[in-house]
This record gives structure tokens, C-alpha cells and sequence, in this order.
């Protein structure tokens, strides 16, 4: 089973921040997994010119590749201006509009404010569901009061995070096997 997390800003260290606890929560409770950060300050990519995503090289390769050979991903980013930012909106315009059929998807979000779920819930879940994701229904909110010094001080948060990561491990492994059934019913 592979899962990219993707921390989807090319800014701040606040998401950043929680992917990482979230990729140690992997690494502790399901050594086996593998497990891939991605960070895209880390990567130069380019923006979306309605090519195949496979038709891309360099970083940009990397980063669409590494998605489409994913079993689940999990997608951090922060609230900017009441909107996604722009580099996870890019990531979403490189990749195939079935991009994310057969698999799970969840969210990590941080923002400066409450009000901000309403941003995952009007403009990121319905992304997932147009490119055709199984997204675990509950996601890990995480506000501005919730850091210092870049570290996650709530308990709470850290608690949702692991849950987070059990839930998607249980349903990616839960559609496999649904998966596996159905074909095994063809017989070829």
C-alpha cells in the first residue's frame, strides 16, 4: 500500500507542520505502509497546460506521478483568502480528471479561522468528489491557536490526526478488498 501525504502550499510551515506528525503516525502504527511527504515548497512545479500529466518531466513528473501510483492520499493545506491555495489547485489541474478513482482521499486543514470549514466543505470535497475520490468523511481542522513555535500544542488535534490515520488506513484497506472481490468474480 502506498500514501502520499501533500502538503499543498508552497508557503508557511503550519500545514507542513501537521503532515509531519501525520506521516510519524504512519510510520508508528503501520511500519509496512509506505509512506511518501510531499511538500511542495520543496518542488518546482510548473502550472497546468492541459497536458497529459505523463507528458510532464522534472519535478512536476514526480509530484503527478507519485499521486496516481498512490493507494490514498492525504492532502494538508492551509485557508488563504477563503480559498485553497493556488499550488494544490494547480496539482488538481495537472492530474486526470479520474485521477483519484479507487482512491482515498482525506484532509488535513489548517486556517486563521473557524469559519474556514466551510472552505473544505464548499470548494475542496467537492474537487475530491468531481475527481472521483473516496474521502473519509471526517477531516483534522486545525486553527492558528492550535501551534507555537511550530509544533502542534493542542491535544486534541494530535488525537484527530491519529484517528485521521486509522480511518484512512481502514477504509483504503476496506475498498481493496472490495476491489479484489469483484474481480475475482470475472475469473480471468
Amino acid at each position: 500500500m502506498k500514501i502520499v501525504l501533500l502538503s499543498g502550499s508552497n508557503v508557511g510551515s503550519k500545514t507542513r507542520t501537521a503532515m509531519n506528525y501525520a506521516q510519524t503516525v504512519f510510520a508508528e502504527k503501520y511500519p509496512d505502509i509506505e509512506t511518501t511527504l510531499i511538500d511542495l515548497v520543496e518542488y518546482d512545479v510548473q502550472f497546468s497546460d492541459g497536458r497529459n500529466y505523463l507528458e510532464y518531466d522534472g519535478d512536476t513528473g514526480v509530484v503527478t506521478r507519485s499521486i496516481m501510483e498512490a493507494d490514498a492520499i492525504v492532502i494538508g493545506t492551509p485557508i488563504f483568502q477563503a480559498s485553497i491555495p493556488g499550488s494544490l489547485k494547480n496539482i488538481f489541474d495537472l492530474l486526470p480528471v479520474n485521477a483519484f478513482r479507487d482512491k482515498i482521499a482525506s484532509i488535513i486543514v489548517t486556517a486563521g479561522s473557524s469559519k474556514h470549514y466551510l472552505v473544505v466543505e464548499h470548494h475542496l470535497k467537492p474537487i475530491l468528489a468531481y475527481m472521483k475520490a473516496q474521502s473519509v468523511q471526517t477531516y483534522v481542522f486545525i486553527e492558528e491557536k492550535d501551534f507555537h513555535r511550530k509544533e502542534i500544542v493542542n491535544d486534541d488535534v494530535l488525537f484527530r490526526i491519529e484517528r485521521l490515520v486509522e480511518d484512512t488506513i481502514l477504509l483504503t484497506k476496506t475498498y481493496s478488498n472490495i476491489r479484489d472481490e469483484r474481480e475475482a468474480e470475472y475469473g480471468f
